[in-house]
């Protein structure tokens, strides 16, 4: 797409959500034939990658410089921009310290916002997490998230594909957020909704992030506890002009 990392690296857009798990949320959970073409062009048009990242021993379907579609014209591709086909330095750090610390998920209901490719809901599962949710606003995700459950011998998540954020999401002992934190608007949003769901519930959260600047400037930061910072494979590095890093941070608001 032409330089699909360069297109993308400004950052997927997200959008607002209502109420949860609606019976159509829940039927976007199953593997069903109207997904099969979906389910075939990201088979042909993105390459199973492994041992690439901070998560060696999770597989998933990005797109790599072997994929068509990452110098292809961006107009040829026929869904929404493809945030999913990306393994973002955030998500990584916090699928990452799931895995090192699986007593986090464990029996635990789990809430993956803007799950993209969905390792931080793989992650969980792996975790031994009982219940969990991949929340994307775009619906291929949602289909890649499944295909990549099963690469991984997964049970998928359940899927739901309107925004949560402004919701209230009852019955969720953790939710986690990697790389949402790249526009000031949204930051405000997920700030308020993170305190009411923390206030309201006594839920957890996890945020994954390399250290952008709308994360590092944002008031939420004083609120942050940090918990862990990993070294970026070079190739991770090379592909997220730069950056050497990703943290990992347990929010606790002020009562």
């Amino acid at each position: 797409m032409a330089g699909c990392l360069n297109a993308l690296k400004h950052f997927r857009c997200v959008k607002r959500f209502p109420k949860l798990l609606t019976p159509a949320d829940r039927c976007l959970s199953q593997t069903c034939s109207s997904h099969d073409p979906i389910r075939r062009f990201i088979s042909e048009n993105t390459e199973v990658v492994v041992g690439k990242s901070l998560t060696p021993e999770i597989k998933l379907r990005l797109f790599t410089p072997g994929c068509r579609f990452w110098k292809e014209k961006p107009e040829l591709w026929p869904f929404d921009d493809p945030y999913w086909a990306i393994y973002w330095p955030g998500g990584q750090a916090l699928s990452r310290y799931l895995l090192d610390h699986p007593d986090v998920c464990r029996g635990r209901a789990v809430l993956d916002v803007g799950s993209g490719c969905g390792a931080s809901a793989i992650s969980a599962r792996l975790c031994g997490a009982a219940h969990v949710v991949a929340n994307d606003i775009d619906p291929v995700a949602a289909v890649v998230t499944h295909m990549n459950s099963d690469l991984n011998d997964v049970e998928p998540p359940v899927s739901v594909t309107n925004s949560i954020i402004g919701s209230d999401p009852e019955g969720f002992d953790l939710i986690l957020l990697g790389d949402m934190f790249y526009d000031e608007s949204l930051a405000n949003s997920l700030h308020s909704w993170l305190d009411s769901c923390i206030k309201t519930h006594g839920t957890n959260v996890l945020i994954g992030d390399p250290g952008r600047a709308q994360f590092e400037e944002h008031g939420i930061r004083k609120f942050l506890h940090h918990l862990t910072r990993f070294k970026l494979p070079e190739c991770v590095r090379e592909e997220n002009y730069g950056l050497t890093s990703s943290d990992v941070w347990y929010y606790r608001p002020e009562f």
